[in-house]
């Protein structure tokens, strides 16, 4: 919880999950990737908090809701230095690690123009992999690269 004071920046929420240390810019694809617009619980975020790891970050709250692990993986690809902590009658229960899935499918729009993939009703699919310390994805149909610095995040429907 962020204090200043006596006053608290972000409420604290009895059971669901807390998604901390997501740089400020990435809220709103953080957002998108777990498809929180369309949630049903309540949901707290704030952004440009100040932090001494990112600089500026956000943070996400969710009321009774909690993700399987692929789910949350998925955010590594925009937040990989994100923390989860999973809440019970106001404590930090668990926390969870994120770490980059091996496969990513129908989040990341592959950078080639010319791939099936941006012209035919079906589903991107990725191989990940590091390349001197940058994220890679290698399009499972046209076998061209998108590198962290070129992703765009597919929107839901």
């Amino acid at each position: 919880m962020e204090k200043i004071g006596k006053e608290l920046k972000v409420s604290a929420i009895k059971n669901g999950t807390v998604l901390d240390h997501i740089p400020a810019n990435q809220l709103f694809k953080v957002i998108n990737i777990l498809n929180l617009d369309n949630c049903p619980h309540q949901i707290t975020f704030g952004t440009n908090l100040d932090s001494k790891l990112l600089g500026k970050k956000a943070i996400i709250k969710i009321a009774d809701r909690y993700f399987e692990d692929d789910e949350i993986n998925r955010i590594a690809l925009v937040a990989p230095q994100a923390k989860i902590n999973i809440i019970r009658d106001f404590e930090v229960v668990e926390k969870k690690v994120i770490s980059i899935p091996e496969q990513i499918v129908g989040i990341v729009k592959c950078v080639n123009p010319k791939c099936i993939t941006n012209h035919q009703p079906v589903q991107t699919r990725f191989t990940t992999r590091y390349e001197h310390g940058h994220l890679k994805l290698d399009c499972h149909f046209c076998e061209k690269t998108t590198d962290s610095d070129n992703l765009t995040i597919l929107s839901k429907n």
